[in-house]
């Protein structure tokens, strides 16, 4: 065991992915972590926020009996740090005064020593922590062992006052545990972030991420510490459980932390691609699907929607189904078989021609004098969307959806029919980001990845336009414009809700912006009847961007 001095300390930092509602079992996972860490000499052990119930709970906070067990979790853990191994920093919900918190607390000496409670509690994007929790006041440090410790959970850190306060307070270093979820380049904003509070408070920093799956939202880990002259001598993996030991000493400037292992974050493409295979493990792992089932068509979304799944639970675990009408072409046959071979995955042909045929012989008379339309290639899909489901509620598998962003913002999907499944990797994914990480995929293999090295997506299916094929001749430039464009005005309109008028400055036709404007909002009512899917962007549809269905609003700017 490792006794703390006044001027050596060991702080491990925990990695790692608790399971939302698992109570005993993330308190078996801090035990475990606890255990590692006490071999490698550590003083305290640093776990992310609300590591006891798992973030983010939702409604599921409320209910005192979750409460309750939350409280016989934290007290149980605190009994065991009576046997002097290293003290714990834990986060809980947490009752004080009839309110409750989303509290740190520090156990040590078979005690609860000390707790804090959040302050800056995040109510926008998918936070709704002011609808759970109450708010704690600006903190002062907890004491451990002789050592002022300043803790910010999470959002404290991403305001100035509660750091400022924790310095003027006598705190001598800082220790953010996080919940913070993934996004795009997400590293770009936490890194700058930490060293402004650094150089706000002289102080180091420790910042302690989860990771893991937690329905839409992935955690990306990747925690660190910063020292007082800015500098980076520790940083922990992404995505990955990771348990790292730093090494403090005190100097006549303050608290310095030894330079150890530094894991160099991972770059856009391999950061997207690995989200959607942990954000799609974890869902269907933790939720005890046995596998996916999913339609294959021989194109790029289905394929890399396929590839994710192999990468995450194994071919095994992944059914693709080829779903052809009369209006396949012989092409779409080929590649389709070509990507499942090359996944290694199980592989089978269900024609939706006898469906379609019956469907059109018992809707004849209600649809006489009618001429054939959007309603016969909708049709098609919902045959396909019924066969999978099928499927699903025979074998167990959850049908795992393909279409991606550009398409959903657009509603250029079927309702109960391609819309129709439990989960979706690429609802955050635009057709250009699809087509790049298809590229990625075929040169590169995700970490932990159960799928094979090499090309796994056939270069015919990158290569090929896009096509329903719902008609003779079809191609998806025939209802939208070049993918190029229309995403390039989604991100305006979606991401950075630029007016009209400045998309129309930056280049873009005003009839186009505006008719893809008017698409977005009507296809409001498909879009809150989507299956969830990993949130990739800092405006996903959903839990980010919440728009009202019935909506006259439209931007006339000029």
């Amino acid at each position: 065991m490792s006794v703390a001095t006044p001027d050596r300390l060991r702080i491990a930092m925990a990695q790692v992915n608790p399971a939302v509602g698992d109570i005993a079992g993330n308190r078996r996972l801090i035990e475990d972590y606890r255990a590692r860490a006490a071999t490698e000499g550590a003083d305290l052990v640093v776990f992310p926020e609300l590591m006891i119930i798992g973030y983010p709970p939702e409604d599921l906070v409320l209910r005192p009996s979750v409460q309750e067990a939350c409280e016989a979790a934290v007290q149980e853990l605190a009994a065991q740090t009576a046997d002097g191994g290293p003290a714990l920093l834990v986060t809980s919900p947490w009752r004080d005064k009839g309110l409750l918190y989303n509290s740190a607390l520090l156990l040590d000496g078979g005690e609860i020593v000390a707790v804090r409670h959040k302050h800056e509690l995040p109510n926008y994007g998918v936070f709704d922590e002011k609808r759970h929790f109450a708010v704690g006041p600006l903190p002062g440090p907890m004491v451990f062992r002789g050592v002022r410790l300043g803790v910010m959970i999470c959002e404290d850190m991403w305001q100035a006052d509660v750091a400022e306060c924790l310095a003027e307070t006598g705190a001598e270093m800082l220790i953010v545990p996080n919940g913070s979820p993934y996004e795009s380049n997400k590293w770009d904003q936490r890194l700058p972030l930490g060293i402004t509070r650094v150089v706000e408070t002289g102080l180091p920093l420790l910042y302690v991420n989860r990771t893991g799956g937690q329905d839409e939202l992935v955690f990306d880990g990747g925690g660190f510490v910063l020292n007082a002259d800015h500098s980076l001598p520790v940083r922990q993996p992404d995505f990955l459980d990771d348990l790292a030991v730093t090494e403090w000493q005190r100097s006549d400037k303050g608290w310095v932390c030894a330079r150890g292992r530094i894991e160099q974050p991972l770059d856009n493409h391999s950061s997207l691609y690995q989200a959607m295979v942990v954000g799609l493990r974890d869902y269907v792992n933790r939720n005890k699907f046995p596998g996916v089932v999913l339609g294959l068509s021989g194109g790029i979304d289905s394929a890399l929607s396929a590839a994710v799944a192999v990468d995450a639970l194994g071919p095994a675990r992944v059914r693709c189904v080829m779903l052809p009408s009369k209006y396949t072409s012989q092409r779409s046959l080929d590649d389709a078989a070509d990507c499942a071979k090359a996944l290694g995955v199980p592989y089978e042909t269900i024609p939706i021609e006898p469906a379609y045929q019956a469907f059109e012989a018992m809707l004849a008379p209600a649809f006489k004098d009618k001429k054939p339309d959007i309603t016969e290639e909708n049709l098609q899909s919902r045959i396909r969307g019924v066969t999978l489901m099928a499927l699903s509620n025979k074998f167990g598998h959850m049908v795992l959806t393909t279409g991606n962003k550009s398409e959903m913002s657009v509603g250029y999907a079927t309702l109960y029919g391609d819309m129709c499944g439990g989960y979706s990797v690429l609802k955050d994914v635009y057709k250009m980001t699809v087509y790049a990480l298809s590229h990625w995929r075929n040169v590169n293999r995700p970490l932990e990845s159960l799928g094979p090295e090499g090309v796994v997506i056939p270069p015919a299916i990158i290569e090929r336009a896009p096509t329903a094929e719902l008609r003779d001749n079809q191609t998806d430039q025939d209802s939208l414009p070049p993918y190029e464009q229309l995403d390039a005005i989604l991100e305006m309109l979606v991401e950075k809700e630029m007016p009209v008028r400045e998309i129309v400055a930056a280049g873009q036709p005003e009839d186009v912006v505006r008719r893809i404007q008017h698409l977005l909002y009507i296809a409001e009512y498909k879009r809150r009847q989507a299956p969830p899917g990993v949130k990739l962007t800092p405006r996903n549809f959903g839990r980010d961007r919440r728009y009202p269905i019935t909506n006259a609003f439209r931007d006339q700017s000029k």
